[in-house]
């Protein structure tokens, strides 16, 4: 009746680990999720948005449906695209996937054959 009751006390932290110790597992896995996943995916985006704002007239295109077409004009927001003889449809530019071939450019007419 008169002895009190004995609690048993928690361990405190590690003293020998601290913060950053404890943080150091999460920041290097972040560090490599951004080098292995992140930076690779972003800078692709950047060059397909390049190719995309470079587009000119008889590029090969594919769509993000799956349709591979020939370009045929060009508009601010919108694509018409040959995808056969006599068959044309309106695109809108970010529905394009990939850029399949680009066109080079014409020699000029002052250029000499390589036969002479």
């Amino acid at each position: 009746m008169f002895i009190s009751e004995a609690f048993a006390q928690t361990a405190g932290p590690d003293p020998t680990q601290g913060l950053i110790g404890t943080m150091a597992p999460l920041v290097l896995m972040l560090v490599v999720f951004y080098f292995l996943l992140i930076r690779p995916q972003q800078q692709q985006r950047k060059k397909l948005m390049e190719s995309i704002a470079a587009l000119k007239k008889n590029d090969m295109v594919v769509t993000s449906g799956g349709l591979v077409g020939k370009v045929k004009s060009l508009a601010d927001d919108e694509i018409r695209l040959e995808l056969g003889p006599n068959v044309e449809v309106r695109v809108m530019r970010y529905a394009i996937a990939e850029v399949r071939s680009k066109t080079d450019p014409a020699p000029a007419n002052d250029s000499k054959p390589a036969s002479e």
